[in-house]
């Protein structure tokens, strides 16, 4: 126990690290007349200096984690583990893209996102507990973490393609444009939403126990952090001073993580509309500036190369190296399970980017808006995937 509670003040460490970077990098941002001049700008010096710092420290508490699990595997079998794991690799890619291109802009966005991911997975239990029979596997070692590898590079490419659509739409005048990279900021909104509606009723207390039955007909018991919106499949409620679902869900679908995507996004939506009110202008605006001095044509080529890397990086994780565990745990190479369903969609849509970048010569912001999306759908997999469609992958 002693390892695990280092391991949570090494990650605090990473995240106070990272915030305080992200400062750092908006003065060598604000500090330069373009990015060409950023070589000897000391901010962007010291920014970076943090941010390494910051990722020897959540590498540590990765290291160190690893070792107090105590069964030999590598900690990302569930959801606080992998997006933990998830943004450490996110701040990994960028360092190693910032030594090639030397772009403060880039941190700017990109430690922020790891910010905001290492803030969601610190919502979910931390819990040290035993591997249920299917994880037992090195392959699920090497599945995850090359998914997660790859994911964390395409993640820099949708980074390097909001800077890009920042600094060239004009978000004066009402245009689609406009309009889709605001959903993006929604988006953003949205998690820290999560963040703040799961912070405030765990600062509650808050806990409604039900037992209910799951697809494999079997009773069980589940704990609501949430008051209950939506009730498991036949629930019944042991805590009957506690809130009553509005409706009950069917096996299929986990009504714990229905109850908390809706708890989440309604305070997201009214954390967005107040932002809105306050600043009378589109959110995105606020983060215009920070654009303007980037280089679109190393921003381009960055999110370009990056979905070159990790592509091929995704494919061998998420598919052929998921097959092959996928065989061992259940004896068959596809099963058609939601997760997996899910990273084959992600597979075809850089396929696709990858096919209209080389083929048809989508550049600039078409190549942009693909990185950005391409993303989301990462992002859908790892949030409404894994939370809210019962599957295999549930137990993550």
């Amino acid at each position: 126990m002693e390892l695990a509670s280092l391991s949570a003040n090494l990650l605090l460490v990473s995240f106070i690290a990272y915030l305080v970077a992200t400062m750092f990098f908006g003065g060598a941002v604000k500090g330069t007349n373009s990015e060409a001049t950023y070589q000897n700008n000391r901010w962007g010096n010291i920014a970076i200096v943090i941010t390494i710092i910051g990722f020897i420290s959540h590498l540590g508490y990765f290291v160190l984690r690893w070792i107090a699990t105590g069964h030999g595997q590598a900690p990302v079998s569930n959801m606080f583990e992998f997006t933990t794991a998830f943004g450490m690799m996110i701040v990994g890619a960028f360092i190693l893209l910032f030594f090639i291109y030397r772009t403060p802009s880039l941190g700017l966005f990109a430690l922020p996102l790891a910010v905001i991911i290492i803030g969601y997975a610190s919502m979910f239990p931390r819990e040290l507990s035993p591997l249920i029979p299917a994880l037992q596997s090195y392959w699920l070692t090497v599945h995850v973490i090359t998914a997660a590898i790859g994911e964390a590079i395409l993640a820099i490419s949708a980074v390097a393609g909001l800077v890009y659509l920042l600094k060239n739409i004009d978000l004066t005048k009402k245009s689609k444009q406009r309009f889709w990279l605001e959903s993006v900021m929604f988006t953003l909104i949205l998690v820290v939403g999560f963040i703040l509606s799961s912070s405030t009723f765990a600062v509650m207390g808050y806990e409604a126990k039900f037992t209910y039955v799951n697809q494999n007909e079997q009773q069980a018991q589940v704990v609501y952090n949430y008051p209950p919106l939506f009730g498991m499949n036949e629930y019944e409620s042991l805590t009957p001073d506690k809130m009553t679902p509005l409706a009950e869900m069917p096996a299929i679908v986990n009504g714990k993580t229905l109850t908390t995507l809706v708890w989440s996004v309604a305070t997201g939506i009214v954390l967005y509309l107040l932002l809105r009110l306050i600043l009378r202008r589109p959110v995105a605006t606020l983060f215009q500036p920070f654009a303007k001095k980037a280089n679109s044509q190393v921003m381009d080529e960055i999110g370009y190369r990056s979905v070159l890397i990790g592509f091929p990086v995704f494919t061998l994780g998420a598919l052929i190296f998921a097959m092959i565990w996928a065989h061992e745990a259940w004896s068959r190479f596809w099963g058609w399970d939601p997760k997996e369903v899910w990273a084959l969609i992600t597979w075809l849509f850089y396929a696709a980017y990858l096919h209209l970048r080389l083929s048809r010569g989508w550049e600039g912001k078409k190549s942009a808006w693909l990185a950005v999306i391409g993303f989301i759908i990462i992002m859908f997999n790892l949030i409404a995937v894994n939370l809210i469609i019962a599957g295999l992958h549930s137990y993550a």
